[in-house]
């Protein structure tokens, strides 16, 4: 159970920090911007949605919910719709 712990905290952390550290890379009239606003949310959404699991003590469910919020900023950093400092990108993002 401490290996799940662990995890469930390091991905809550990473998803939170990567919500800090993306900006929308797109103009804001762009459809581009609205796509970038559409994975913030979603990415926010996992994260309360993890916290929630993780208060209910549904370890499992918020380790998924952490993954997939982190997984729709990953996808959005690699197809350039937030930038990312460069001193983050290899800690928060696949490169």
């Amino acid at each position: 159970m401490t290996d799940l712990e662990e995890k469930t905290d390091r991905y809550e952390r990473l998803l939170a920090e990567a919500l800090d550290a993306a900006d929308v890379a797109a103009a804001a009239d762009s459809p581009f911007a609205e796509a970038a606003t559409d994975f913030r949310e979603m990415a926010a959404s996992y994260l309360e949605d993890g916290r929630h699991f993780r208060e209910a003590g549904d370890p499992v469910n918020a380790l998924a919910a952490f993954s997939y919020g982190y997984g729709w900023l990953d996808a959005g950093v690699r197809v350039g719709l937030f930038a990312v400092p460069d001193d983050e990108r290899g800690d928060l993002f696949t490169t």
